[in-house]
């Protein structure tokens, strides 16, 4: 399960685990995304096994349902990626963010990822473990969790709460066999460069060490990694994608 799969990481996340033969239910709000592709339609075209769910991660009631919904069409839920995140207009320096901006955005970014977590963890307490693991739960974070990044209060909040609600489940259900991670990604270029604003590139350029900014695919990359059975013993984490930005 990839919430927020319709384009972006989320779609490169999705599309990565279709390639490995693993069954994917894309959850959005629109099927399609900006490129007007469907995720699932891309999946289905290049081999994989993959569905679209229509969800508002920030509705308990459609949260419950897709997670039971998976659970009755292929029995059991393994990985959970808690993608969906929003910024945007709502993005304001503190004096100007409203009460509407900023539970805007801890509706999708924190409080989202808690329904996600609650209602997969309660589906995965109740299947049988696979080596030792009874299901991978997954957040997409931010770099910006753990700094103060300018004029960004809400949503460095609400990625801050992402990064210790990870640790705090990993304490609690390690050892009950289900292992969750957080990654966390830098400056990753989404769309065409030509959409991006030109100092904010040139700055994220100037900050990132790596001689390139980050894609999509290398946090999708990330991501599989925790889901494997090589991270099995990986629980609590919050692994940074950044091209080495929160080194210095």
């Amino acid at each position: 399960m990839v919430t927020g799969g319709a384009s972006g990481i989320g779609r490169a996340i999705a599309q990565r685990f279709g390639s490995l033969g693993e069954t994917v239910v894309v959850a959005d709000l629109e099927r399609t995304g900006r490129d007007g592709e469907a995720t699932d339609e891309l999946i289905s075209r290049g081999g994989g096994r993959a569905e679209f769910v229509r969800a508002d991660v920030a509705s308990p009631a459609e949260v419950q349902e897709l997670i039971d919904g998976v659970r009755e069409r292929f029995g059991r839920l393994d990985v959970m990626v808690n993608n969906a995140g929003i910024a945007g207009r709502h993005n304001k320096q503190l004096i100007e963010t409203t009460d509407e901006d900023w539970d805007a955005i801890m509706a999708v970014n924190l409080r989202g990822v808690f329904l996600c977590c609650r209602a997969s963890v309660r589906a995965m307490l109740g299947q049988d473990p696979i080596d030792d693991v009874r299901g991978h739960v997954i957040n997409i974070s931010s770099q910006h969790g753990m700094v103060g990044p300018p004029a960004s209060p809400a949503y460095a909040a609400s990625k801050g709460g992402v990064v210790n609600l990870t640790r705090q489940l990993a304490v609690d259900y390690a050892s009950r066999g289900i292992m969750v991670n957080a990654v966390a990604p830098g400056k990753i270029l989404t769309g065409s460069v030509e959409q991006q604003d030109p100092e904010a590139l040139a700055y994220s350029h100037a900050r990132t060490p790596f001689a390139r900014l980050g894609r999509p695919d290398d946090v999708a990359g990330a991501v599989v990694f925790l889901a494997s059975p090589d991270a099995r013993f990986v629980s609590g984490t919050n692994l940074l994608v950044d091209g080495g930005w929160m080194a210095y």
